[in-house]
Parts: structure tokens; C-alpha cells; sequence
């Protein structure tokens, strides 16, 4: 059983051959009216993921607390634009900004800018933070000129990869095609090995690999903007410190799926290569670092048990859970790294060492 969607990849496909993985992530997920991102509420119990300001604001208030002091950092600029890339419903930047509401002039001087192509969430983002006049944007790169504060919680991993294989030929890239009843997408390898082939290691046959150019291209484009105009960027993602293998994977209804089973209504998602982000931005670079000993360096603990002094005894249980979700190895402590990439002219960031 195929979507709507489905059929029309399916039909350019048979106009104009086989497709890569990229290009159909980027169908899947942000067709104009069909995209699983543009039409869909994927955050939240109801969704098909459930990100870390949604588990406990103590997330969106540590985050908070970092962006305060970059600004600080860098001079207290006004205004400055504080960008979120993938908002979610707004939970994230609306404890961030109740926890810096003490923090004098960062309120008077932020301009709110939201860069988010789904319009349910937009009603979401306006409703949590709406009191901040916040502008929306289709992409990044009309966010307008000026310092910056950057903070892209679970976005990079929904951004589309290329995936290829080592054969005894070379490197050859992993397409969508169409199967012998010209309606069933399918993966197959493309016949020639691909110019992509000089960007991936030298690898056995059978080896493995993903590119993630989307993901580099922005990673750029924030780096740029950094140097040029100063502010820095906080990438929070699951992923590892250097790619190897593939990791793109399938999830509907918070249960795994095909990656090529109903397009527009599965979520996609493959693994942040951070290593890769951190070259491309051509700028200094922090991390990564695991989500854990991040949250734990900016005092995650300590506001817990802060929380807890005036909780019952069920919302102290409550925030134990969510304490240890967000920063055990068993959960999202390892497995979530993050990356701060500042201007070059501000002090190093709080929450990261060399140690790691």
C-alpha cells in the first residue's frame, strides 16, 4: 500500500530514471504539500519522536543559560537574532527564554527568528512564543544579517544522505528505482561508480558509507555567517564523532518502518557525522561532546534536585526519570553529541572539555 506521494515519486522515477537517497528524503519529507515535514505534528507523544525539551524543561533551560552567556561573550549585542532551525512546538526556545528572563537587556535585545516549513508547528511555535513577535523562515539563509545565537536541537538528522557501497568495481551509490511492476520503489545500485567516490575511505568490499551534503552545505553556511557578523551556534543531534557505515532509518507511529514504505507519512532520520559538520563550518569548533557530560558540566544535577525540593513526591519521581533519560548511556546521554561553533573573537564555551 503506497501514499499519494508515493505514486508521484514512483511516476518521475519512470519519467527520468532511478533517484537518489537524497533526493528521496527530500520528497519524502518536504514536498511542498505531501512532505512528512510539512504537513504532519511529528513532535510529541501523538508524533513519531519525542525530543529532549519535550521529556523535561530542564533541557530548554540549560540551553538557555548557554545562549545568555554567549551573548555576554560576544559583547551584548542589540539586537541580535536568536535562531532556533526545526523549533518543534516551541518548547525548547519557550524555557529557554523563562529561564533568561533575569538576565538584563538579553530579552530587549534578541529578535526571535524560527526557521520551520511545517505549518501545524508554526500554530504550535505562535502559541508558545508568540509574546516574542517571532519570524518565521523557510531556511536559514534568510535569517537577515547581524550577530547571531544558533541552536538546532534534532535538525540535522532529518536533513537527506547519500548512501553507497564498496563493490569489487569501487564505490557505487545506493538509488530508489522502480520494480518490475513500475509502482513499487525499490533499492538497487547505480551501474557505474560514483564521482562521490574521491570523499569516501578506502574500504573493503562491502563497506558502507553515508554523505550528508545537506547537512555540510548548512553547516557551512552558519560557519560563514558566524565569521562574518560574529555569534555562535549550539548543534544538539544524535550521531558520532566520525562517519562509518550507514544509519538512515524508518519510524512511524514511534515504531520502526521501510525507509521506502509510505513516503509523506514516515519519518526519516540517519545519524549527525559531527566530524563532517565541524570541517564544513570553517570555523572554531567545540566538541563533540556526549549530550550527558554536556548537561551534566552546565549543572543539570543541580536544577534537578533544585526542582525537587518543592515537587511531591510523584513529580520527583517524575524528574529523576527525566533527569537520568537525558544524560544515562543507556538513553540519550551517549548516543546525542553536541557541537558549539563560535566567531573566533569570544571566549570558549561553558560545557565542553578536552578531556573528551
Amino acid at each position: 500500500m503506497t501514499t499519494e506521494l508515493g505514486r508521484l515519486i514512483a511516476r518521475r522515477i519512470a519519467l527520468t530514471g532511478p533517484i537518489s537517497i537524497a533526493d528521496f528524503m527530500a520528497e519524502a519529507l518536504g514536498h511542498p504539500r505531501l512532505g512528512y515535514y510539512r504537513r504532519a505534528l511529528p513532535v510529541g507523544a501523538g508524533g513519531d519522536f519525542i525530543t529532549a525539551p519535550e521529556i523535561s524543561q530542564m533541557f530548554g533551560e540549560l540551553i538557555g543559560a548557554w545562549l545568555a552567556e554567549r551573548w555576554i561573550a560576544i559583547g551584548t549585542p542589540s539586537p541580535v537574532h536568536l535562531v532556533e532551525l526545526g523549533p518543534g512546538r516551541g518548547t525548547l526556545m519557550a524555557d529557554a527564554l523563562r529561564a533568561t528572563r533575569s538576565v538584563s537587556g538579553f530579552h530587549a535585545a534578541l529578535r526571535l527568528h524560527l526557521v520551520e516549513t511545517n505549518a501545524p508547528l508554526r500554530a504550535e511555535q505562535h502559541r508558545a512564543l508568540g509574546v516574542f513577535a517571532p519570524v518565521w523562515h523557510e531556511r536559514f539563509d534568510a535569517v537577515p544579517p547581524g550577530p547571531a545565537l544558533v541552536v538546532a536541537n534534532e535538525f540535522f538528522d532529518a536533513l537527506p544522505v547519500r548512501q553507497f557501497r564498496r563493490t569489487s568495481q569501487g564505490w557505487r551509490e545506493r538509488m530508489v528505482g522502480l520494480a518490475a511492476d513500475g509502482e513499487t520503489l525499490v533499492l538497487a545500485l547505480a551501474p557505474g561508480v560514483t564521482p562521490y567516490a574521491r570523499y569516501l575511505p578506502v574500504a573493503a568490499e562491502g563497506a558502507e558509507a553515508e554523505i550528508g551534503e545537506a547537512g555540510r552545505d548548512l553547516a557551512a553556511a552558519i560557519g560563514e555567517r558566524l565569521l562574518r557578523d560574529g555569534g555562535w551556534a549550539l548543534i544538539v543531534d544524535y550521531g558520532y564523532d566520525r562517519g562509518a557505515g550507514t544509519s538512515l532509518q524508518a519510524v512511524r507511529g514511534h515504531q520502526g518502518a521501510r525507509i521506502l514504505d509510505r513516503p509523506g507519512e514516515t519519518d526519516l532520520s540517519a545519524h549527525v557525522d559531527f566530524a563532517a559538520l565541524a570541517a564544513a563550518t570553517r570555523a572554531p569548533a567545540f566538541g563533540p561532546v556526549s549530550q550527558g557530560s554536556f548537561l551534566c558540566r552546565l549543572g543539570i544535577r543541580q536544577r534537578a534536585q533544585s526542582l525537587k525540593t518543592r515537587a511531591s513526591e510523584f513529580q520527583r519521581t517524575a524528574i529523576d526519570a527525566a533527569l537520568a533519560r537525558l544524560i544515562d548511556p543507556r538513553q540519550m546521554g551517549t548516543l546525542f553529541r553536541v557541537l558549539a561553533v563560535g566567531d573566533g573573537r569570544s571566549t570558549a564555551p561553558a560545557g565542553f572539555s578536552e578531556a573528551e
